[in-house]
C-alpha cells in the first residue's frame, strides 16, 4: 500500500503518518518548507516538496497511491475570506485534480463540524443536516466550499469525508496551544459559564476514522467522529488543561457581552474573540456519529480519561 498525505506536518497529518508506517504503509507527504520537510520525515514519510498549488508536484507525488488522506487547511478563526479561499477551497481542488490525473483509488478528506456552524448551537447534528445559509465566519464558510467540492469529484475518484469534533490529545499543535496561552494571558473566559454539552474526538480517535473511511467509508458520504457521548464543555476543557498543568480558572462573561465584543472587534486583525469561537465553544456543539459505527465499524477505542492521562504523562 502507497498513501500520500497533505497537512503531514499539523497535528492530524503527523499522526496519521505514524500510524500508517506502523501498518506498513509507504507514505508521501506534501511539505512546503524546511520545518515541514523535517517533521513529515521524523513522522517517518517521504517529503514532497510543493504546496497545495502545485498540481504538478502532487500529481507525480501521487503516482502508485491507493489513497490520498487531505488534511491540510487554512485553521485560523479569523482574517479575509480569500485568505482563507486558496489554501482550503482552491488547495482542496487542486489535490482532487492531482488525484484524478494521477489516477488514485479513494480521497480521504479530513473536515470538521465547523462547517455546520451559523452561531446557534448545534444539537446531536448527523450528517442530514444541511449546510447553513450564514455560516460563522470564514473559516467555517470555506471548510463547507470544500466539503462541496470534494463531493462534487465523486465519480472516477472515490471520494469520503470525516468530520471530527474537537480534536485533542498528546502533541496537540493546534487548538490546545492556544487555549493555554489565552489562560496564561489573563484572556480566557468561559462564555455563558460553560455549562453546555460539548462532542469531543481524540487524535487517536480521527486517525482511527481516517483509515476506517479509506478502508470502508462508502464514496460521497460523510462521517462524523466523536470519543463517545457528550461530556459538559467546562468540566472537559477544566480537565485537559489541568492535565498540561493550567487551571482554567472560573471567570466568566455573559454571552451576549462576547458577541458584541466580537462585532465591535471584528475589523481587528487580531479580535479578543471571534463569531467562529463563539460558535464552536460558546454553544453546545454535539454530533452523532452513529453512521460511522454502523458503516465503517469505527469505535472511538480511545477514551477521553486515557487520553487525559496520556497527556499527564508526557507532560
Amino acid at each position: 500500500m502507497q498513501a500520500f498525505v497533505t497537512g503531514g506536518s499539523g497535528f492530524v497529518g503527523k499522526f496519521l503518518i505514524v500510524e500508517l508506517v506502523k501498518r506498513g504503509v509507504e507514505v508521501r507527504a506534501l511539505a512546503r518548507s524546511d520545518k515541514a520537510d523535517a517533521a513529515v520525515r521524523a513522522a517517518g514519510a517521504e517529503p514532497v516538496r510543493g504546496d497545495l498549488d502545485d498540481v504538478e508536484a502532487a500529481r507525480a507525488a501521487m503516482a502508485g497511491c491507493d489513497v490520498v488522506y487531505h488534511a491540510a487547511a487554512y485553521t485560523s478563526e479569523h482574517g479575509k475570506l480569500a485568505e482563507h479561499m486558496r489554501p482550503t477551497v482552491e488547495g482542496t481542488r487542486n489535490m482532487l485534480a492531482a488525484a484524478r490525473e494521477a489516477k488514485v483509488k479513494r480521497f480521504v478528506h479530513v473536515s470538521t463540524e465547523a462547517v455546520l456552524a451559523d452561531g446557534k448551537p448545534i444539537v446531536r447534528a448527523d450528517e442530514t443536516v444541511p449546510y447553513p445559509a450564514k455560516p460563522a465566519g470564514p473559516y467555517p464558510i470555506t471548510k463547507g466550499l470544500a466539503e462541496r467540492a470534494v463531493l462534487e469529484a465523486k465519480g472516477d475518484l472515490e471520494v469520503v469525508i470525516i468530520r471530527p469534533r474537537f480534536i485533542w490529545g498528546a502533541g496537540d499543535t493546534s487548538l490546545t496551544p492556544k487555549l493555554i496561552e489565552s489562560v496564561k494571558r489573563g484572556k480566557f473566559a468561559w462564555i455563558g459559564g460553560g455549562r453546555f454539552l460539548t462532542s469531543t474526538c481524540h487524535i487517536a480517535n480521527v486517525v482511527e476514522g481516517a483509515l476506517l473511511a479509506a478502508e470502508k467509508g462508502k464514496s460521497g458520504e460523510i462521517y462524523f467522529l466523536t470519543d463517545g457521548e457528550p461530556v459538559e464543555f467546562r468540566e472537559f476543557l477544566t480537565a485537559l488543561l489541568a492535565a498540561n498543568g493550567v487551571d482554567a480558572g472560573t471567570r466568566s462573561a455573559p454571552r451576549w457581552l462576547v458577541k458584541t465584543v466580537a462585532a465591535l472587534t471584528s475589523w481587528m486583525t487580531e479580535p479578543p474573540v471571534t463569531r467562529t469561537a463563539i460558535a464552536l465553544v460558546g454553544n453546545e456543539v454535539t454530533v452523532v456519529d452513529a453512521k460511522a459505527r454502523r458503516e465503517l465499524g469505527y469505535t472511538g477505542k480511545m477514551t477521553r480519561e486515557a487520553g487525559l492521562a496520556e497527556i499527564r504523562a508526557a507532560r
